[in-house]
């Protein structure tokens, strides 16, 4: 499992113990990542994560408002929307990326990471 992966699947754990899922992420982040500053501040992932909370899509993770992005919001529940569908695709994430962003030429940046693992952890609603 990636970094990100890990980052998700504690920020939930953190969530779930009362913080707000933005802190959560940020907590997380620097525990998997120490003094890596780029890393810790990665907008992508985060806001992969924060989008899929915000929409309630994640479990024990209350609905609220919590990301500004528009894009990788929608990269996120798109790809758990294709999951559903096509479980299977967590064995290719070009293939989830690229049905998730409806592009071949742009690379994926994390925020899939963080899906695949929240997906593989039963950490979705379904």
């Amino acid at each position: 499992m990636s970094k990100y992966g890990v980052v998700a699947i504690k920020a939930v754990e953190m969530s779930s113990d009362g913080f707000l899922p933005d802190e959560a992420w940020l907590h997380a982040a620097k525990e998997v990542f120490g003094d890596s500053v780029s890393s810790i501040k990665k907008g992508c992932p985060k806001s992969a994560f924060l989008g899929l909370a915000e929409e309630g899509a994640i479990k024990g993770v209350p609905a609220g408002n919590y990301t500004k992005s528009k894009d990788n919001k929608s990269y996120a529940l798109t790809a758990f929307e294709l999951l559903k569908k096509h479980p299977g695709l967590t064995n290719s994430k070009k293939e989830l990326w690229q049905s998730s962003c409806h592009s071949e030429h742009k690379a994926h940046n994390g925020q899939m990471d963080v899906v695949i693992a929240l997906w593989e952890h039963s950490l979705l609603n379904t």
